[in-house]
């Protein structure tokens, strides 16, 4: 599932997770750290990677497709959270 859904690495997936994190903080204005950057960068991608895969959509295996989905993931994942507090 993995090797599926990331396609890119441990290393380049920290990477892009981070920055995808970070670009959705931004987006989002989240104050969060680096690690919870590339956390929600990495999960946020995993999570609609694997939404989007059972509609049948799959994200190419390179960087930049992978980027859009961790944003869009991140973001989600932010939203949600914000849902949950209030």
């Amino acid at each position: 599932m993995g090797d599926r859904i990331m396609g890119l690495g441990i290393f380049a997936s920290i990477i892009v997770g981070g920055l995808a994190g970070w670009i959705a903080s931004m987006i989002m204005k989240a104050d969060t750290g680096l690690l919870l950057n590339i956390v929600l960068g990495i999960v946020g991608a995993v999570v609609l990677n694997t939404i989007l895969s059972l509609i049948g959509i799959y994200a190419a295996n390179s960087w930049i497709p992978q980027l859009f989905v961790g944003i869009a993931g991140a973001c989600l994942l932010i939203f949600g959270v914000r849902a949950v507090r209030n």
